[in-house]
């Protein structure tokens, strides 16, 4: 099929099925990862979906993409896996050992006993650096205390900053900004390091047990997970440190997609 057809499919696809306030599947739309690393993916899911099958289907096209991983069985299948939290309504793909290869569109689905509910995204191995990643994809703090995150960009990629939790928190960042997400205060700064490279510092302050889960840097949308822990006497409030990346463990996550409805059942290759 040609390029442009596509493209003009996989536009179809996604706004067809969009509906403002009721999302069926929502997460990234663009992921890029250096060569032998890994990468989570969460895909948050309407409550109407929590007793149902989720899956992982890999092609450019949902009809004719392949399953590799189901909540169900098979939960893994060779580098990847998968996991549901019912609790908080999101099933995560876990992939390792990343190749060249495995560029391409994938997309997060829920088996319904009608149309399939599902949102993809392109996933994009690459040798260099990416334009924009973490320091951590996964950060872990204690009630009552803070933690940071550092998120690195070039300055052709980001025009506007916004920190969100995954649902439908989000707060902009201008500049220097303060203010309260779900509940928790959250300040950020922008700032410019030796190498040249901008830096966006997001800390959460105050944090609450609730506010376990993952969220976005940016309309660039790097996932971040945060895990917050219960005090304990030996433990202080003092906030989380975050390391300096290097290269090798940079990710790249753009535009937060939102709920894809087909109008035919997948095909789906075991």
């Amino acid at each position: 099929m040609a390029p442009h057809l596509s493209l003009l499919l996989l536009i179809f696809s996604r706004l067809s099925g969009t509906q403002v306030g009721a999302y069926g599947v929502q997460t990234v739309s663009k992921v890029s990862v250096k060569t032998g690393n890994y990468i989570t993916i969460p895909c948050h899911y309407d409550q109407r979906y929590i007793q149902y099958v989720k899956y992982w289907c890999q092609g450019d096209y949902w009809n004719s993409c392949s399953a590799h991983v189901h909540t169900d069985q098979p939960k893994i299948s060779g580098t990847v896996s998968i996991s549901d939290d019912v609790t908080r309504r999101i099933f995560s793909v876990n992939m390792t050992d990343l190749k060249p290869e495995d560029s391409g569109y994938y997309w997060c689905a829920v088996e319904t006993a009608g149309r399939d509910q599902n949102t993809y995204l392109h996933l994009s191995v690459t040798t260099g650096t990416p334009e924009l990643y973490v320091d951590q994809q996964e950060v872990t703090g204690v009630e009552g205390g803070s933690v940071t995150v550092r998120c690195y960009y070039s300055n052709t990629v980001v025009k506007k900053w916004v920190w969100c939790k995954m649902g439908i928190y989000y707060v902009p960042l201008v500049g220097r900004y303060s203010g309260i997400l779900d509940g928790t205060s959250v300040t950020s700064q922008q700032t410019i390091d030796h190498n040249n490279r901008h830096i966006l510092t997001v800390t959460l302050n105050g944090l609450k047990m609730g506010d376990t889960g993952w969220y976005w840097c940016s309309r660039g949308d790097i996932p971040v997970h945060i895990t917050v822990k219960q005090l304990t006497t030996t433990q202080s409030t003092t906030p989380t440190s975050t390391t300096t990346p290097t290269p090798s463990s940079t990710i790249i996550i753009s535009t937060v997609n939102q709920l894809t409805t087909t109008q035919t059942d997948p095909v789906i290759s075991k």
